[in-house]
């Protein structure tokens, strides 16, 4: 049940990307989602066993599965990194190609050391008291926890520079790479309890392996499906403010025209064709141009030199409000 719940959330995940940012030319964030989607598609018990019994009944399903949860972390890590100018060296390094193929590597020759049997949708904790899938499992869930890391520390950064509702997708990536990170650790210690004989503290850490699980997914899907959502919303109120600038100044501007006749006057189709953003510096340009102007009289009251450094102010983007920051992010897995 847990599977398919956190399956079904990643599948809601993509849609809401691909709706969302289907206009952006980088997709390494919506290829990360689709990959871990796969991957946690084959977390649910009828769809595992149907492929494996494709793949010979070895359980050969598990590391695929692993394997493409690995490579869309690597694929999110590194859209998430494209995303803002903070790059430590350690964050660098944690998603870079080498520590992938590394981490790819080992647990492919670890798996291939495990006594599998045939197929079972509880393969670690049939399989996990051999050391061989203890270290497979380790390996895997090392990988995730560095990624989960670095994740978590380009979440906290975004949290602490973002303003107003910026901060709520940036709560909701730390708070899932947070529980991201309780989950690997939780998993890692029942790994070590299982092949090194206390099963009780394995038994004891497994009861909260399913609530972090739904807690990770939950926030980290809520998180990258809000942050285009957010991102859209400020872009139609910042579209919305540059329209009531524009009207705030348009007596201003006219007079401004009037005086000192601009490129408006010259070539009116290419003014009324401009975006509202164009049409209110060229408001602002032509009302600059005549208050300089040493040819013509032109003066302002200190009303109307306020409202046009607020026009300006909005137009390089130091609106406060509509401060602009960036996304991140992760996504986890199950150890049945």
């Amino acid at each position: 049940m847990i599977q398919t719940l956190v399956a079904t959330l990643m599948w809601a995940l993509v849609a809401s990307l691909l709706i969302f940012r289907r206009k952006r030319t980088d997709r390494s964030i919506t290829y990360a989602a689709l990959t871990i989607a796969i991957a946690m598609t084959l977390n649910v018990d009828a769809a595992y066993s149907a492929v494996d019994r494709l793949l010979g009944g070895t359980n050969l399903a598990t590391l695929i599965a692993d394997a493409l949860l690995m490579t869309g972390l690597f694929f999110l890590g590194r859209g998430v990194m494209k995303t803002g100018e903070y790059r430590p060296r350690l964050v660098r390094a944690a998603v870079s190609i080498p520590v992938l193929l590394v981490a790819l590597l080992a647990v492919t020759a670890s798996f291939l050391l495990i006594d599998r049997g045939t197929t079972t949708t509880r393969f670690m904790i049939d399989l996990g008291a051999q050391p061989a899938a203890a270290v497979y499992s380790i390996i895997n869930f090392t990988y995730c926890l560095v990624i989960v890391v670095a994740m978590l520390v380009l979440a906290i950064r975004q949290y602490r520079h973002s303003t107003g509702i910026q901060h709520l997708p940036a709560a909701l990536l730390s708070l899932g790479s947070a529980f991201g990170v309780a989950l690997c650790l939780a998993v890692i210690v029942m790994d070590i309890g299982h092949a090194t004989g206390h099963l009780d503290l394995m038994h004891t850490i497994q009861s909260a392996y399913d609530p972090l699980s739904v807690l990770t997914f939950v926030f980290l899907c809520a998180g990258f499906a809000i942050q285009p959502a957010v991102r859209r919303a400020q872009h139609h109120a910042r579209q919305r403010q540059t329209v009531a600038l524009t009207a705030q100044l348009e007596s201003l501007w006219h007079q401004a025209t009037r005086a000192r006749p601009g490129l408006s006057q010259a070539d009116p189709l290419a003014a009324s064709s401009e975006d509202p953003e164009g049409h209110l510096h060229r408001v602002i340009v032509e009302i600059r141009d005549a208050m300089i102007d040493p040819r013509v009289t032109f003066d302002i009251s200190t009303d109307d030199r306020d409202l046009l450094e607020r026009a300006e102010s909005h137009l390089v983007g130091s609106d406060s409000a509509l401060a602009a920051t960036s996304p991140v992010p992760y996504v986890e897995e199950r150890e049945s």
